[in-house]
């Protein structure tokens, strides 16, 4: 449970995002910089994806502020807007892709964590999905890590039971890759990601 009384938890859907963008931007950013992502920051990369998320009605941002500085910030959006390297999974398996919603990455400064805040990010989506009788399933896909990997920090708790106690069911065979610039890196590389499912009905 949260014990600070100035977090607010707030939610905008489509072009309720807009006057966010910057602020989520700079906050995926510098969230992102740390394992397992280890990304560059590409601020126009992020601007562009987060006003094409803006143009879509059920798209939904849940954004965790501190007084009124933005702490945290998740997404999701209907799969089928999504880039291709997520569709193209379900696609290949001939599953509709109409019917599965996509939760974005959460970004969550370190300082906020460990005080139950993921679970308004997933309740808040969650609910906003069911509002919808189209969608039949959640998705969402994150990095391959692994306990030997050198660069894991030894404080790191992978969420995977946290995952699983809220209905969500590993597809280690349904993979996916998305291409990012890695810090110290010269060139984008693609970094295998597997996805979770959880269905509704």
């Amino acid at each position: 449970m949260m014990l600070m009384t100035d977090i607010h938890v707030r939610s905008f859907t489509g072009p309720g995002l807009k006057p966010y963008i910057h602020s989520m931007a700079k906050l995926r950013m510098e969230v992102f910089k740390d394992y397992p992502y280890f990304k560059d920051p590409q601020h126009d990369d992020e601007i562009a994806y987060l006003k094409r998320l803006s143009l879509n009605k059920e798209t939904i941002a849940v954004l965790i502020f501190d007084n009124t500085t933005l702490v945290g910030v998740s997404l999701g959006s209907p799969l089928e807007i999504e880039e291709e390297t997520l569709r193209h999974p379900f696609k290949e398996r001939k599953w509709s892709i109409e019917s599965y919603f996509y939760f974005g990455d959460s970004a969550l400064l370190k300082r906020y964590r460990g005080r139950g805040i993921g679970h308004h990010f997933f309740d808040a989506r969650e609910a906003h999905v069911s509002h919808y009788k189209k969608f039949k399933h959640i998705c969402f896909c994150v990095p391959e890590h692994h306990a030997l990997d050198p660069n894991r920090p030894k404080d790191f708790i992978p969420l995977d039971d946290f995952w699983r106690k809220r209905g969500y069911v590993h597809h280690p065979e349904i993979k996916c890759h998305i291409s990012w610039k890695k810090i110290n890196e010269t060139h984008p590389t693609d970094q295998p990601m597997s996805f979770w499912i959880r269905d509704l009905h």
